[in-house]
């Protein structure tokens, strides 16, 4: 038995296990699995807060999100008040244009209705000098006709005068 070297490899596994359990090698390894699973809890831990720190900025940015489409709902609607306010705008300013060239047009037929009353006008003097030229000159004798012309002569001075 003592020359067989099983027996001595089961005495130095014994001897082995006892000096370890006289080192406390159960403890050190326990101390070691107690170090990891408080670095596992550490790193849940961290994940933990990671995790709220994500859902936070994801609520941060979604409630800026709304903001900004509140703000773009806003500014849509001031730029279609203002669209229509400078289409009301243009509007006003387009019957104020009309209505100042139709004024302007009124006041040039009223000109061409003068200017036609006075080259009507003219007309009838000179087809009325022209009708008593020949009135004249069938009706009147020359020396009716001179002194005619010195009479008018004589009316005229006293007019101008």
């Amino acid at each position: 038995m003592l020359s067989d070297p099983s027996f001595w490899t089961a005495i130095a596994f014994v001897g082995f296990v006892l000096v370890l359990l006289y080192f406390k090698l159960p403890g050190i390894v326990t101390k070691s699995l107690d170090d990891r699973a408080e670095a596992i809890r550490l790193e849940l831990d961290e994940a933990r807060n990671l995790r709220e720190q994500a859902q936070s900025v994801l609520a941060d940015y979604e409630r800026k999100q709304r903001q900004a489409e509140k703000e773009a709902e806003g500014i849509i609607t001031q730029a279609k008040a203002e669209a229509q306010r400078l289409a009301e705008e243009t509007r006003n300013n387009l019957e104020v244009s009309l209505e100042r060239r139709m004024k302007i047009a009124e006041g040039k037929i009223a000109q061409a209705e003068v200017q036609a009353l006075k080259e009507v006008r003219i007309q009838a003097a000179e087809i009325a000098i022209a009708a008593a030229e020949t009135i004249i000159s069938n009706e009147f004798t020359a020396k009716q006709a001179s002194e005619l012309v010195d009479q008018n002569i004589k009316d005229l001075k006293t007019t101008l005068n």
